[in-house]
């Protein structure tokens, strides 16, 4: 049997969007995805839904596997043949053991790639505000371990004490407090500037700033553990004015996303990139209606309809499954104008390479009514492509003016969540989650549903809708809406919360 191949990945300093191009293609094509405590995991939605993922993370003291085991494991992996990434968080060769995989590999004649990471001491403290180098401040940089191999063994003190450059400790934090005093002890200055930044360039990122002779217990007093990065140096004095990330909108803010699973990624992704952390928990799942069949009946013929209408990105994407599938391209509807509800359904519409007719100003059902009030001619036909649940006054006011099908196709049921209820559940007792986002009447209903009896954890808790038939179905179950979108968009559920950070909180 051909040997496979082992490829180490410096996953980056914990931001998912760190990963290099090729780390990045390591992980799609990996036969088993090997990974640690400090890869990002939402880079494990890249890997190919048959790769094997196997979770090795380690916590001080405390290691899911041995590294003689996972040396082990990558081995026999490779020796079936098959394309193993080892995921590491930031680079492989930055105290990441990987030199001693890599060993172990080459002594057994195991084909091996090394795909270099931003480490944590560079990329991580820079997330805290933090250059390693400054011309005014420091030249040199020096990445220290504050985890040595043998327990007995001393960093030599009076060398480290000594050096004019950054000193960088990495998984020290168990440590924090002797390598303060130590370094004191042998002649550095006490009020000597240092800085810790936890789970550096992640939504959970939390650092602080202070002196030799303070440091731990400021950290203590913060809560600040492990993961942390410890920066020793006058480049520390930076920190705030330097600050990019901490000071983003949503930065520290937890918000739960209700939407369905298919179209969670894109409001997680806008959460993150505002400094937010997302907790997906995917409430509605999107189902095909029986009436698929009087769609795939009307697409041969779909040139003689005067509009298209869409209602949500859903009903574009299937749509164009079944105009595809008829053996037809976008050139069909050359002749069709298209209307949408949404900047999103319309967007969805161009993937498609075509651009929408009509987009009401206001994202709701009453605003395109009125719009093609103007439009429409009472010969031509038109053909509604809807969620089965949603409300009937499209349909009703536009068959006022000529000959309106109304195809329910695919509808919102609820979606099995029962494995992470409990820790939902548990986070909104602990007032862990700072907003809920509702982007429909059922994220609201079907959330309501899956929590029961503990329905009344919602009442403390931001509740952010999309829109005022959201907000009616939120009111309508007797809670109150803390802040309804302005634009009926995520974009505008977004903006609903970040308007909000420099006051109301």
């Amino acid at each position: 049997m051909k040997k496979g191949k082992v490829y180490l990945t410096g996953a980056g300093p914990g931001d998912e969007k760190l990963i290099t191009v090729r780390g990045l293609e390591t992980i799609i094509q990996a036969d088993v995805l090997v990974y640690d405590r400090l890869a990002g995991e939402g880079l494990l939605r890249h890997a190919s839904k048959d790769c094997e993922l196997i979770y090795v993370g380690k916590v001080s003291r405390n290691h899911t596997k041995t590294q003689d085991e996972i040396n082990q494991m990558i081995c026999e992996k490779a020796c079936q043949g098959k394309i193993v990434t080892r995921l590491k968080g930031g680079d492989p060769y930055v105290f990441g053991r990987g030199g001693e995989e890599g060993e172990y590999l080459a002594d057994r004649g195991i084909e091996f790639e090394v795909v270099p990471g931003i480490t944590s001491a560079i990329g991580g403290l820079a997330y805290g505000g933090i250059p390693i180098t400054h011309r005014d401040h420091a030249s040199s940089f020096h990445v220290i371990t504050g985890h040595l191999k043998d327990e007995e063994e001393e960093l030599d003190w009076d060398v480290l004490s000594r050096l004019k450059g950054t000193l960088v400790f990495l998984m020290g934090m168990g440590q924090l407090e002797q390598i303060a005093l130590k370094l004191i002890e042998k002649g550095m200055d006490k009020k000597t500037p240092v800085a810790i930044v936890n789970w550096a360039s992640t939504p959970m990122q939390k650092s602080v700033r202070g002196e030799l002779d303070n440091i731990y217990f400021k950290a203590k007093e913060k809560n600040i553990g492990s993961p942390g990065i410890i920066v020793v140096g006058d480049v520390v004095k930076l920190k705030d004015k330097l600050n990019f990330f901490e000071s983003k909108p949503l930065f520290g803010k937890r918000i739960l996303v209700t939407r369905a699973r298919e179209q969670s990624s894109l409001l997680s992704q806008k959460i993150k990139s505002l400094g937010g952390q997302s907790l997906e928990f995917p409430v509605i799942k999107i189902r095909e209606t029986k009436a698929i069949a009087e769609l795939k009946d009307r697409i041969p013929n779909i040139e003689d309809y005067g509009w298209l209408v869409f209602t949500s990105q859903n009903g574009v994407k299937i749509f164009f499954k079944y105009l595809f599938e008829a053996g037809y391209d976008s050139r069909k509807l050359g002749g069709v104008k298209v209307a949408v509800i949404g900047k999103a359904t319309g967007q969805e519409l161009e993937k498609y390479n075509i651009k929408p007719d009509l987009i009401p100003e206001s994202f709701v059902a009453e605003s395109l009514a009125h719009a093609l009030y103007e439009r429409v001619r009472p010969e031509e036909k038109i053909l509604i492509a809807r969620a089965e649940n949603a409300r009937d006054f499209l349909a009703k006011e536009l068959s006022k003016l000529c000959t309106v099908e109304d195809l329910r196709i695919y509808e919102a049921v609820k979606e099995e969540t029962n494995d992470k209820r409990e820790d939902i559940i548990k986070k909104l007792a602990a007032n862990e989650i700072d907003y809920v986002t509702f982007t429909s009447s059922s994220t609201v209903k079907n959330l309501i549903e899956i929590l029961g009896d503990e329905k009344y954890l919602l009442e403390k808790t931001k509740l952010v809708s999309i829109g005022p038939i959201t907000s009616r179905t939120i009111a309508e179950n007797g809670l109150a809406v803390w802040r309804e979108a302005k634009t009926f968009d995520t974009d505008g559920v977004i903006e609903a919360i970040a308007a909000t950070q420099g006051g109301n909180r």
